[in-house]
């Protein structure tokens, strides 16, 4: 009978444990360490590909960490893979099944993580960051491979060999469920980085991993995890580039509106005081902690708290201002008989255009079944107008909206190519329009230059995602 193998590779609590190596072995050296409680390695879940390639000829050893199984899942209906999916898709198989993609919204991210599920034929999970973009996921996976999905998170509990998890879900069960998928696809891969997501993304052993996203940047930096989390960067594809053939054509717009009289003295009167006290306490708007020393500063003295207060006002003022809430309104009657979505940065002037107009407003106060109803209203079109702060900015497949009014927003790139992704998806004849619309003589201007000068759109600079809290003097 044969000697067990001396060295042992299991899943415990979201981590790797390696059994058997003596202490002083440099063979995973980088990518394990000494655990001296229990006499064993340790490293971290998502290093189990490269921890047996590590060990692999070179020692004996038994991978008992593996839960995963294969699948054997065909397409219903399949269909022919676009140019650049294609592409995509060669380049995530040549660099060992592992990357990032990144896609316009509306480019078909979704059907390039089904053929990565297909080639993969391992038990798949895939992570999004919210219900809606779950149920979404759920439902178009169950339609094209003709099987029951999985899903977790919402009150719904269910692990299948296809599921579909929000990341805060999986943050609370990649501990217990780790080792349970061999291809890990993150939608929105831009939220992997942050702090405990990070965390459930390296507790999962999966080998296969794919990364997709419009704008995978990150204004704290925290992309360049990205490769080690997910992979490199594999293909990348400008909205500039499908526009009219994979995309609708769309128009951007830019309208300036002026604020009235007692606005846009209020205005200036508030952000001499901000900014009076920003000279005062010697902060540089220009330089990257620029705002980060404003704030530390603001904290220190009533002045300081009251500049931060003259801050937000004159920020209030210049996205909410009246002049602003006529045009929409002229905007949505020259418009009629379209799909309009109208974005906000905040639930407030959501409500107020709501309350204005008659119109259904969608907040993430707006619960899960009320969602749905107004989702359904608008794709039916019995509610061709529907305004919502920044639930609609991820994912959410309205492909019937044409036109997007843009009322207020952060100073994120992001934020911008996620709402006109929401007009862009193909319909037969359709031309998008977006409207931007900025309060004239206000910081708006020069936020609303930098933000549509990124590569997301196809130009060759690419800027910070934030600018200084989108403002700078």
């Amino acid at each position: 009978m044969a000697a067990p193998p001396p060295v042992e590779v299991t899943f415990s609590d979201g981590t790797l444990v390696i059994s058997g190596l003596a202490a002083e072995d440099p063979l995973l050296e980088g990518l394990a360490v000494r655990d001296a409680r229990v006499g064993v390695h340790r490293a971290s879940a998502h290093r189990y590909a490269e921890v047996l390639r590590r060990l692999h000829g070179r020692i004996a050893y038994a991978d008992l960490a593996r839960r995963y199984g294969e699948l054997a899942l065909r397409e219903h209906a399949p269909r022919a893979l676009r140019p650049y999916q294609q592409a995509a898709l060669a380049a995530w198989e040549s660099a060992r099944r592992r990357g990032v993609v990144v896609l316009p919204t509306g480019a078909g991210k979704s059907y390039v993580a089904l053929r990565a599920i297909l080639a993969c034929a391992r038990d798949a999970l895939v992570l999004a960051p919210t219900i809606e973009l779950v149920q979404q996921w759920a439902g178009d996976l169950a339609a094209r491979l003709g099987t029951e999905v999985g899903q977790y998170g919402g009150g719904e509990k269910r692990l299948l060999p296809v599921t579909v998890m929000t990341y805060d879900s999986a943050v609370l069960v990649m501990p217990h469920y780790g080792d349970r998928f061999g291809l890990l696809v993150c939608d929105e891969c831009h939220h992997v980085p942050a702090g405990a997501t990070a965390g459930a993304v390296a507790q999962c052993i999966a080998p296969f991993r794919l990364g997709l996203t419009a704008t995978p940047e990150r204004a704290d930096g925290g992309h360049q995890r990205l490769d080690d989390l997910l992979g490199p960067e594999v293909h990348r594809t400008a909205i500039g580039e499908l526009e009219g053939n994979f995309l609708a054509s769309y128009q951007a717009e830019v309208l300036e509106v002026a604020l009235d009289p007692d606005e846009a003295l209020a205005y200036q009167e508030q952000r001499r005081e901000y900014l009076a006290f920003a000279r005062a306490a010697w902060v540089d708007f220009g330089k990257p902690d620029g705002w980060a020393r404003f704030l530390a500063a603001a904290a220190r003295d009533a002045r300081g708290r009251a500049a931060l207060r003259a801050y937000r006002e004159q920020r209030r003022i210049s996205r909410t201002g009246r002049n602003k809430l006529r045009t929409v309104w002229e905007l949505v009657r020259d418009h009629a008989g379209e799909r309009v979505l109208v974005f906000t940065e905040d639930n407030d002037t959501a409500y107020r255009i709501g309350a204005e107009f008659v119109a259904p407003v969608l907040t993430h106060h707006t619960k899960g079944a009320e969602r749905r109803r107004l989702l359904d209203g608008f794709r039916a079109g019995t509610l061709p107008l529907l305004v919502t702060s920044k639930v609609l900015n991820e994912g959410v497949d309205v492909p019937e909206a044409s036109v997007g009014i843009i009322v207020s927003g952060s100073g994120s790139v992001r934020e911008h190519v996620q709402r006109l992704g929401r007009i862009l998806r193909p319909q037969a004849g359709k031309v998008a329009v977006l409207y931007e619309i900025l309060s004239a003589g206000t910081a708006e201007s020069y936020v609303s230059e930098r933000r549509r000068s990124h590569a997301a759109f196809g130009e060759e600079e690419v800027f910070d995602l934030d600018a200084a809290a989108g403002e700078t003097p």
